[in-house]
């Protein structure tokens, strides 16, 4: 009953986000037809008349968007007026460059932000959590951009270890072209995931529960990994979730400082040339992959929690 009220809620989230999108790009301004047609020379009345015929823009708001939809759900996402390229092909050929860039991403929060936070909770008070917090709470103070353009200064141009632009070939070759960029794109998420870890597991270490697994001689590194940490990779994975989702949606402004060729760089493309088959379909993807990832999450908690489980089953 749960997974269906679920699947009828990401349904009914899908069919408004779809709506509010088409209609955002209907009210957008300029005449897609003048960038269909090109050259102002060949603006004919018959022309026009054809290119409205030919995507559906001589038909009511309403007509259109049942069209788009209809194609949406057999997979066709419509052609892109400047490619003159199916829109499912060109975010093909860009998707894998920015989910690797969020996967990559994602390790370096990951793995980064959690060993910081525990070491700062379980160092609470003392020098380290002190520097700690400190850089974490200075990491989170500095956009994007500026991580990028400090990193491209220092370790592409000055020492040249890393490249400037492109994706790379390869696996290696793509580690190392995405070294930077994911850096840039983790930093403040590593500051964050660092203290919700801290604060979380700071909490834990104060309850009952603990302090009887203490009094009864359990080792420390037992009582952490068993107690403590344990019970506080609920908030950090739900925390880390909503990173990850936020960054498949927002890698727009590494990906150009950088030259990536993904879909937020596509994104901003499609938005300065109209082509609106594209901009529909980048904005519905980022809905996708952000209902997807907290999907995700809600489905990893309670195998986290056993009250979370307990009350799902209940």
């Amino acid at each position: 009953m749960v997974a269906l009220r679920r699947l009828g809620a990401m349904v009914l989230t899908l069919v408004i986000s779809s709506f509010v999108i088409f209609a955002g790009m209907y009210a957008a301004p300029g005449d897609p037809v003048a960038f269909l047609i090109g050259n102002p020379e060949n603006m004919t009345p018959e022309r026009i008349a054809a290119v409205r015929a030919e995507y559906h823009l001589d038909q009511p708001f309403l007509h259109q968007y049942w069209i788009w939809a209809t194609d949406l759900l057999h997979g066709d996402f419509g052609s892109s007026f400047i490619y003159q390229q199916p829109v499912t092909d060109l975010l093909g050929s860009r998707l894998p460059v920015t989910l690797s860039l969020v996967a990559y991403s994602g390790v370096l929060f990951i793995v980064i932000g959690v060993l910081l936070g525990v070491v700062s909770a379980l160092r609470k008070g003392t020098a380290i959590d002190s520097f700690i917090t400190g850089i974490t709470t200075f990491a989170t103070s500095i956009p994007n951009f500026v991580v990028a353009v400090v990193l491209i200064s220092v370790f592409a141009v000055k020492l040249r270890w890393f490249s400037v632009s492109g994706p790379g070939e390869g696996f290696f070759g793509r580690i190392h072209h995405l070294t930077l960029p994911a850096i840039a794109l983790a930093l403040g998420a590593i500051a964050v995931v660092s203290r919700v870890t801290r604060q979380t597991m700071v909490e834990q270490q104060s309850l009952d529960h603990v302090e009887a697994a203490r009094s009864y001689g359990l080792q420390s590194r037992k009582t952490v990994l068993r107690h403590v940490l344990r019970n506080s990779l609920g908030p950090i994975v739900t925390m880390c979730g909503l990173i990850l989702a936020g960054m498949l949606a927002g890698t727009v402004v590494v990906e150009g400082v950088f030259g990536l060729n993904g879909i937020g760089s596509l994104l901003v493309e499609a938005i300065n040339t109209h082509d609106f088959p594209v901009v529909q379909a980048i904005l519905l993807y980022m809905v996708i992959a952000y209902m997807a990832v907290t999907v995700l999450v809600d489905l990893i908690y309670p195998l986290l929690d056993a009250r979370v489980l307990a009350r799902s089953v209940s």
